[in-house]
């Protein structure tokens, strides 16, 4: 009886003791917490000089702030690391001889003849950088962009004599009517609409012509329906079964892209590409559209614009498993240059945070005007 008594009296005191604790950390606590408020109110400029704080040993916080106290902390714990391997540098091709024309909207990017398009890349692979994508501008246009399957084309020649020069470099060309038509679209038109199947022809004689010159992969960016199983099966076809295909799998309709096109001289005559290209509001649409061309062929898949869409780069990552390309473009290099001109922003802290942002994403390869400039950083690091 009088060990049940003990034992109830005992539990009772452990119970009450269980409920006192808080109440007594907090008794303790509040005549310290108390002194330094009315410390602050009576001198609020010494706590900032001081550094002195409410919380006292009893509070306990979880401090992440110790792996970042020093750079070498930080490296170890980095859990996304740029490097030189990652990038992919765009260059744009046009005729003559010793040509090196300035991109107003594109600070330090030109468009270049084929023999200075091939010094760049000897410039290119010194710095690591793995590969280039070509972009042609021909010396004639017309209605169904004949130029971007001649065989003695612009970027046809560059190929050619960049592989002879930088054999090592890998060499991938864009697949795209729009820089050779008269009317800067990405296909045949009939009235004023993009003639969808009519054009695919056209984009499997043009990536044939790139294979035949010696391109390492071909990037069709034109959006049309269907487009990768027909280059898949005319490469397949003439004998190019293991030349790879990037596809510009997820495509939108982008207000970004406006220096390109001064660029690479491809701005529509009329209308806009919306009919192709895809509608910015549209994540799960994205998904499909990357399904499709895994199907059809692709193998490696492209989200384009990058920094606006990293939401898509993750989920397409996610979802398929598929190396993921994405495409930092004209419009996001130019704001960040035209800031940095103008004092608001630390360019290179800026562009490689932007950089390192997309690889983050989920990107395991980063087309962008940038290449060169991060990759000399990168060396210096």
């Amino acid at each position: 009886m009088q060990g049940s008594i003990a034992y109830c009296a005992l539990h009772f005191a452990l119970c009450a003791l269980r409920f006192a604790l808080p109440g007594l950390s907090h008794f303790l606590r509040e005549p310290y917490v108390a002194g330094i408020r009315e410390s602050i109110t009576r001198n609020p400029d010494n706590v900032m000089l001081t550094g002195e704080s409410l919380y006292t040993p009893y509070t306990q916080f979880i401090r992440t702030r110790r792996t970042r106290m020093t750079e070498g902390l930080r490296s170890m714990v980095r859990e996304t690391v740029l490097t030189t391997k990652d990038f992919i540098y765009p260059l744009f091709v046009v005729p003559g001889k010793g040509v090196r024309n300035a991109v107003k909207s594109m600070p330090g990017v030109f468009q270049l003849s084929v023999d200075e398009t091939v010094k760049e890349c000897r410039q290119v692979s010194k710095l690591g950088i793995p590969a280039v994508i070509l972009f042609g501008i021909p010396e004639h246009k017309d209605e169904v962009g004949s130029e971007a399957w001649d065989p003695h084309g612009v970027v046809q020649e560059a190929i050619r004599k960049i592989k002879k020069a930088v054999p090592d470099l890998v060499v991938i060309t864009d697949v795209c009517m729009c820089e050779y038509t008269s009317h800067g679209h990405c296909g045949i038109v009939r009235g004023e609409e993009i003639v969808n199947d009519a054009t695919l022809e056209l984009l499997a004689r043009e990536a044939l012509s790139h294979a035949e010159a010696g391109a390492d992969m071909v990037a069709p960016s034109d959006m049309m329906d269907g487009r990768v199983a027909v280059i898949r099966d005319t490469l397949d076809d003439n004998g190019f079964q293991n030349l790879p295909i990037m596809s510009y799998a997820a495509k939108f309709a982008s207000g970004y892209y406006g220096p390109f096109r001064d660029a690479a001289e491809s701005a529509p005559a009329f209308g806009d590409r919306r009919s192709h290209q895809m509608d910015p509001a549209n994540a799960d649409e994205a998904v499909r559209e990357v399904a499709i061309d895994i199907e059809e062929g692709a193998d490696i898949v492209m989200v384009k614009p990058a920094g606006p869409y990293l939401d898509i780069i993750r989920r397409v990552k996610d979802e398929f498993g598929m190396p993921t390309a994405a495409y930092q473009v004209s419009g996001e290099f130019a704001m960040i240059k035209a800031a940095a001109e103008n004092g608001w922003i630390d360019h290179d802290r800026v562009m490689m945070e932007s950089l390192l942002s997309i690889k983050r994403a989920g990107a395991d390869m980063i087309l962008t005007y940038f290449a060169r400039e991060a990759a000399l950083l990168l060396k210096e690091a």
